[in-house]
């Protein structure tokens, strides 16, 4: 093997965002370093990225992945400034922020200040016609229910808990499911968001919390220098998510060797020292002190296999969800609805075929031409996995028939795109948590292997980027640990 430190062979598995992302981070930790690490950056498709991907049909844009982050954390804001981005970086439109959900058929306006889980104005809710005066009552009435005391808990225990079966069915579930495509009976809350059992435990009350919170928020909102304030809630980039892709991909092929079309068969240990055997799927075998696998659990659980079993396990029982998403566009004069908002949401309870719709060009308008529309329909997930079987000729006739229903749509798509996401969205169930921390205690007994990915610690783009980075990180000092050994 080569020296610990000078020269290290560091070989990252996966070309999505976190791989990108770990490699563009031990290219900055390693500058200046003689000699510089020598960093192998292995993806199995012919494209860096995974499932992000912008793409220029016509004259509209297309965002084939996400199309926006949230700038509330910093994962993705600090990323963009040391790459020089900043000034890529575009807000949402302010003309029409918000989200309608479908009711009885129709969509209507969620309740202004109505936060995934809790309203923070009283007036919108009492005034809503999604609630039913019982449900009203009832959503007012989790001011006074106390705190729980169980440390994990399903999101639909939770809502019900404080909030009710309307709110959560009606409001929550379809705004929730629009993130994580998943199902909220098994969706862990402290996994994936963990600030409103914070809230319930600070302040008793998920409305007590966000009543008060709201002037900081507000005070954050007029503060240009805090992370992200400038841009909103969400930014996105003027030439879709592919600008920050291209600019990592640049990064990579300076300071890596980058290998794409090249798929990894498994991961072993060298003898008893801390070195690691790639062995490619064409049966060769590279030497590296140190890896980085980032790729999803179920693909890590298998190049992980003969090196530890039972990190191989515990990877395995990370579930995954697929879904689709069919891009349409649409002359306005042909849509019936005004599309006054950055779009809709579906509960399950409505029986629709489908889970969401965005209206990218609401959110970015420079994404399609004047007169016209560019939407995002969501369809699949944990709670409809059987439309992922349907052929793409159906999904393009379900999505038509129900814009067509939903929003007045008239005549053909201008363009119409499938976009498959086959177990690409893990989820978080109740007890994730605990999983993650025996995932990493399993590693930690392997220096200089590290996981990276939105399988453990968040599913957006800053979580993805943070893990990537801190997976680099770890790395990094596993070498000066070395040296100093």
């Amino acid at each position: 093997m080569t020296n610990p430190v000078k020269g290290r062979r560091i070989a990252i598995i996966g070309g999505g965002l976190s791989g990108l992302a770990a490699a563009h981070r031990l290219i900055e930790l390693s500058a200046g370093q003689l000699p510089p690490l020598e960093i192998t950056l292995f993806e199995a498709s012919p494209r860096l990225g995974g499932i992000i991907g912008t793409q220029r049909i016509d004259d509209y844009l297309v965002d084939t992945g996400a199309d926006s982050f949230l700038t509330n954390k910093p994962g993705a804001i600090g990323l963009c400034k040391r790459l020089g981005l900043e000034s890529r970086l575009v807000a949402t439109d302010t003309r029409y922020r918000g989200v309608h959900v479908l009711f009885d058929g129709r969509p209507v306006p969620v309740p202004e200040g109505f936060q995934l889980l809790s309203p923070s104005a009283i007036w919108p809710i009492l005034t809503t016609p999604i609630l039913s005066p019982w449900g009203k009552l009832r959503m007012l009435m989790e001011y006074f229910v106390p705190p729980g005391d169980v440390a994990d808990e399903s999101l639909a225990d939770f809502v019900r808990r404080r909030f009710g079966r309307e709110t959560l069915d009606r409001l929550v579930q379809p705004l929730v499911g629009g993130i994580y495509t998943s199902d909220p009976e098994k969706l862990s809350l402290a996994a994936t968001m963990p600030r409103f059992l914070d809230m319930e435990r600070a302040y008793g009350s998920l409305i007590r919390a966000s009543r008060k919170e709201k002037k900081s928020k507000r005070a954050m909102a007029s503060d240009t220098t805090s992370g992200g304030a400038r841009y909103g809630l969400f930014a996105g980039f003027a030439g879709g998510m592919e600008e920050l892709l291209a600019a990592l991909r640049t990064q990579a092929n300076l300071g890596c060797n980058v290998r794409t079309g090249m798929r990894i068969h498994s991961l072993s240990q060298v003898g008893s020292s801390a070195g690691y055997s790639v062995v490619l799927a064409n049966g060769t075998q590279e030497l590296f002190d140190a890896v980085v696998v980032a790729t999803t659990a179920h693909q890590a659980a298998k190049l992980l296999g003969e090196l530890d079993p039972a990190l191989s396990s515990e990877l395995n029982q990370i579930e995954y969800a697929s879904s689709a998403i069919i891009v349409t566009a649409h002359k306005l004069a042909n849509v019936r609805h005004p599309l006054n908002s950055f779009g809709l949401v579906v509960p399950h309870r409505e029986r629709r075929r489908i889970l969401a719709t965005s209206f990218s060009s609401r959110k970015f308008p420079e994404r399609a031409p004047a007169g016209s529309v560019l939407m995002r329909t969501f369809v699949g997930g944990a709670m409809q996995p059987e439309l992922n079987d349907y052929e793409d000729a159906s999904l393009k006739r379900i999505v038509r028939d129900e814009l067509a229903d939903i929003f007045g749509i008239q005549g053909p798509p201008e363009i119409e795109l499938v976009v498959r996401y086959p177990r690409a969205m893990p989820q978080y169930h109740v007890g994730h948590l605990d999983r993650v921390n025996r995932l990493e205690s399993l590693t930690a007994t392997h220096p200089g292997l590290a996981l990276a990915g939105n399988a453990f610690r968040g599913v957006g783009i800053p979580d993805s980027i943070v893990s990537g980075e801190a997976a680099a990180e770890t790395i990094f000092r596993s070498g000066r640990d070395a040296e100093r050994t």
